[in-house]
């Protein structure tokens, strides 16, 4: 397995875990209130929704799309 593959696995594994723990705070009473009063969640829980996905993403191309084989001239 190359290197590549493996690094894309983790950034998924951990972009995975920062989408949940995000998704799970918005559940949270601070978040409740907050989303009531302003319309939008805190900046924290914002970021680790956004940051989540997005790592995500990089770990899905990097783990399933790259890391292809090279050729050897």
């Amino acid at each position: 397995m190359s290197t590549q593959r493996i690094l894309g696995i983790l950034l998924l594994v951990v972009g995975v875990g920062l989408l949940l723990f995000g998704l799970n705070a918005t559940e949270s009473v601070t978040e409740t209130v907050k989303e009531g009063v302003t319309g939008r969640y805190t900046d924290k829980t914002t970021w680790f929704i956004l940051s989540g996905a997005a790592m995500g993403l990089v770990g899905i191309l990097m783990a399933f799309i790259g890391g292809g084989r090279t050729r050897s001239a």
